[in-house]
């Protein structure tokens, strides 16, 4: 961990924007480039191959049957269940506000013009599988394009010797997912981009997933949509003296067990806040069944940032644009207006960010790698397109024509000029 004291603020920028997450090496893209091709040469039998190579698991079907997902919910936790019941009404709830409609105006007298909204048509869903399964993932991914009232959603999981985690495939029953793939990496992504046999093409691939997922999903960009490049997780941290140290260490962790690049960042104008954050740290790692994981993402990507004013904690944050932030500090809520660049935002002692996770509602699919300076959280708009309509009559466009021949000439497109004077020749 770096502990950062005395040190001007365009220093502290300086370093802290210097620590970004690693691009992904040019051997992962050229493998995942033969993948991709491969999967649209080979189809279906590209992903029985890719699976027994890289899963060691030997497929007889790709689609999980609706039998199969039935029987999940004899395996899961009835207080799991229960939980992701209560989950998908709080992100369903928040969801249903971004939903917007499109518009109709005449801004004079035989001009109509305005814009439709219409869903998506298809969407693939990446859920990663390995050593975590995350049905919170499949809940924040499908819930959003549900409500956009996209038709087919389809998700892709890797495939498991033990089968697919109830647990997910519990959760992608409650969401609403209309088919479930049980294919995973590189190969799922170009089946989703490209279509296969089995795997019909669908308009926009969501969802996190390692560094081949990532990579296949920047190479497929174009041929469809994306959400984002997910980087791994990334929590900030403001806090005075008036914060818990033990609340701050175990909300530090509550990232860095994630993966062992994490980013874990408090910023802060205590010093004596800053000290018994890192003994906590310590203490808490001895008991973490993630340890080995979260201690590494702690020794070397995690910093103690301790300023002079609360202003200069603001500057500082605002410049990491962390994924998760959350404001441990008195009236947190006066500070919503200082907060310029951040994924979702956690305000006060109780807000603790494991609840954007998995409960409260806000999207967990966030910007990562400081990209939250320009995009924001997965949300319903992710899954509808905006179609624009215009209608002039007669005597408008005798008002307008003259002025688009002008501009059209102007730029050098004569046919441009013609077709709307060709009305009135």
């Amino acid at each position: 961990m770096k502990i950062y004291q005395n040190q001007s603020t365009d220093s502290l920028i300086a370093d802290i924007s210097s620590v970004t997450n690693q691009s992904i090496p040019e051997e992962i893209n050229r493998r995942v480039a033969e993948i991709i091709t491969t999967v649209q040469a080979k189809g279906d039998q590209a992903l029985f191959d890719y699976s027994q190579q890289f899963d060691n698991v030997t497929l007889d079907t790709l689609q999980v049957a609706k039998a199969t997902i039935q029987a999940a919910y004899n395996e899961v936790s009835p207080t799991v269940i229960s939980a992701l019941e209560k989950a998908v009404i709080n992100i369903t709830s928040f969801h249903e506000q971004e939903k917007r409609s499109g518009f109709v105006d005449m801004p004079k007298p035989g001009v109509i013009r305005g814009s439709k909204v219409t869903p998506l048509s298809a969407v693939g869903v990446y859920v990663p599988g390995g050593t975590a399964a995350y049905p919170s993932s499949v809940l924040m991914n499908v819930i959003p394009a549900k409500i956009a009232g996209v038709k087919r959603i389809v998700m892709v999981t890797p495939p498991q010797k033990t089968g697919i985690d109830p647990a997910v495939l519990v959760a992608a029953d409650l969401a609403g997912v209309d088919e479930i793939y049980q294919i995973g990496g590189a190969q799922a992504i170009a089946a989703l981009a490209y279509g296969t046999e089995t795997i019909p093409q669908v308009d926009k691939i969501t969802g996190p997933g390692n560094a081949y997922v990532a990579a296949a999903k920047r190479l497929v960009y174009g041929q469809v949509a994306i959400d984002m490049i997910a980087g791994p997780s990334e929590i900030g941290i403001l806090a005075d003296d008036s914060a818990d140290a033990n609340d701050i260490a175990a909300d530090l962790l509550s990232q860095a067990e994630h993966d062992v690049l994490a980013r874990a960042i408090l910023v802060t104008n205590s010093t004596t806040l800053a000290n018994n954050v890192e003994v906590a740290l310590t203490e808490q790692l001895k008991t973490l069944p993630r340890k080995a994981i979260a201690q590494e993402a702690i020794d070397n990507r995690a910093s103690i940032i301790i300023v002079p004013t609360v202003a200069e904690m603001f500057t500082i944050m605002n410049a990491v644009a962390p994924e998760h932030l959350e404001v441990q500090l008195p009236d947190p809520m006066q500070y919503l207006g200082d907060i310029q660049n951040a994924g979702s935002v956690f305000l006060g002692r109780y807000a603790s960010e494991p609840l954007g996770d998995y409960l409260a509602g806000p999207n967990h699919i966030l910007p990562t790698s400081g990209t939250a300076r320009f995009s924001s959280a997965l949300s319903v708009s992710d899954f509808q397109k905006h179609i624009q309509f215009t209608q002039y009559d007669q005597r408008a466009l005798q008002e307008d024509y003259q002025d688009v021949a002008a501009i059209a000439r102007q730029e050098g497109l004569e046919a441009h000029a013609r077709a709307v004077e060709q009305r009135f020749n």
